[in-house]
């Protein structure tokens, strides 16, 4: 297990600068996740923490060793590292304990504790009983965990993961999500995740890094960057949410393009952006401070997803599943937002929310 360091940090690909002016450290044991959009350098930030890219400026250090500078450049198989990649790069013509068993016999470790070892791995990702298939006779999580026991088998100091759930159907995801974080806990090792999927961010990390166009926008825990979104772009990134643009007074905010209101006791005067999540508002038929149209719903078993126009605002709402059968479309809807957030009005809206591809 170990930290890792990373000062003022800048990666260019000849006058393309993908990252700038990265600094961050990451706690011994820690589940760290690297989140945005394609694109925005989070890949070629764990590449460099990996010694698969040389930063162009900047310092890394696992631990208390400097991996990386402008003097220093350790090569990644001296790191004390493992990685899982997106694709599962396991060898075919190998059994599963072979696969995992292959680091160990690069190093030239005695058979006999190389057998100990790949034991112990398959036992941490629930694999132990297969042993002796072929990656072909396995489901793509099973391989997918066959990798992150190679990834282990050699105790290293931080794993590194590299969006290793995207070639996985949305439920075989949702289990390794768990499966990832547990095993991460048991053994104590610090992480470094790399994902676009906000879901997989929220689910698992201690501390999420959302980064967007090679600049860092927030660092903090899951619910701090969901409940406190330093900018639109974070807003928008991580979660549902609509903008709305306003009037603020004291006691009150004007809807732009209504006569309507909402309550409003904070210190905030004069055009603002209003930002409100969709499972934050409650949905009447006939109380509520807004009044609009629902126009759209859509019963997806544990919610309602339902749409509703105010003025020339249209709502997203995430409502209880019941509320399918009390309203339809057409129907007058009364709104209460219940939690919202505010920006500067002057804040440039949509350069904000525009990603890198």
């Amino acid at each position: 297990m170990s930290t890792v360091t990373i000062r003022s940090v800048t990666k260019a690909f000849g006058e393309q600068k993908v990252l700038s002016e990265f600094s961050q450290t990451f706690g011994d044991g820690e589940f760290i996740t690297l989140l945005g959009p394609s694109g925005c350098g989070k890949t070629t930030m764990l590449r460099m923490i990996a010694g698969f890219e040389k930063p162009t400026s900047g310092e890394i250090l696992i631990g208390d060793q400097v991996v990386s500078s402008d003097r220093v450049f350790i090569p990644p198989e001296k790191r004390g590292i493992g990685m899982v990649f997106q694709s599962y790069a396991v060898w075919p013509h190998m059994t599963v304990a072979e696969n995992v068993a292959y680091p160990l016999k690069i190093r030239k470790m005695p058979k006999a504790e190389i057998a100990a070892e790949v034991a112990r791995a398959l036992a941490s990702v629930h694999l132990s009983q297969y042993a002796d298939r072929l990656p072909s006779q396995l489901s793509g999580g099973q391989q997918q965990r066959v990798a992150l026991a190679r990834a282990l088998v050699g105790h290293p100091k931080l794993l590194l993961l590299d969006e290793p759930l995207s070639n996985l159907d949305a439920k075989l995801r949702e289990s390794m999500r768990f499966e990832i974080k547990e095993i991460q806990t048991q053994l104590g090792i610090t992480v470094v995740y790399v994902t676009h999927d906000q879901t997989e961010a929220m689910a698992m990390s201690d501390r999420i890094i959302l980064i967007n166009r090679g600049v860092i926008q927030q660092v903090g825990t899951p619910q701090e960057i969901y409940d406190h979104p330093a900018n639109p772009f974070v807003a928008d990134f991580l979660g549902k949410v609509d903008f709305l643009a306003g009037e603020a007074e004291e006691g009150r905010i004007r809807i732009s393009g209504t006569d309507q209101w909402i309550p409003w006791h904070g210190a905030e005067r004069g055009r603002v952006q209003i930002a409100v999540r969709p499972e934050r508002i409650t949905l009447s038929p006939d109380s509520g401070d807004l009044d609009g149209t629902l126009e759209s719903k859509y019963y997806l078993g544990d919610v309602n997803d339902c749409r509703v126009r105010v003025g020339e605002n249209l709502i997203r709402v995430i409502a209880p599943p019941e509320s399918f059968a009390s309203l339809s479309r057409g129907d007058s809807a009364r709104l209460t937002f219940r939690e919202f957030m505010l920006f500067p009005a002057d804040e440039r809206l949509e350069d904000s929310l525009k990603i890198m591809t």
